[in-house]
């Protein structure tokens, strides 16, 4: 009986060592997934919001109106973020049973 219970708790920590290492890689996993999301989010935002302005890149000032240019447009998405989000909280979200009669 002993050598039962003594293989069963082996067992016991082989799986749970094997679900910690586990964790941990998912943990990396996830982590690259979101750094390869942030940027090519990054990557395609910057390119669509200058797409329309003739910007040198390779000067100076070029790329500090490109920066002011990229980070206004960010901010605007956020501002607008937060005007869709409160705009959803306020909308009435009880049930209306009328379609149904």
């Amino acid at each position: 009986m002993e050598i039962g219970f003594t293989l069963f708790v082996v067992a016991a920590l082989i799986i749970a060592i094997w679900v910690i290492v586990e964790i941990k890689r998912l943990k990396h996993k996830l982590f690259a997934v979101f750094l390869i999301t942030l940027i090519l989010f990054t990557y395609i935002s910057f390119s669509l919001t200058l797409k329309n302005h003739n910007l040198d890149l390779k000067t100076i000032s070029g790329v500090v109106n490109a920066g002011k240019l990229y980070f206004t447009w960010l901010g605007s998405v956020f501002v607008n973020l937060k005007s869709l989000t409160a705009n959803i909280i306020k909308m009435d979200w009880s049930g209306n049973d009328s379609s149904i009669r």
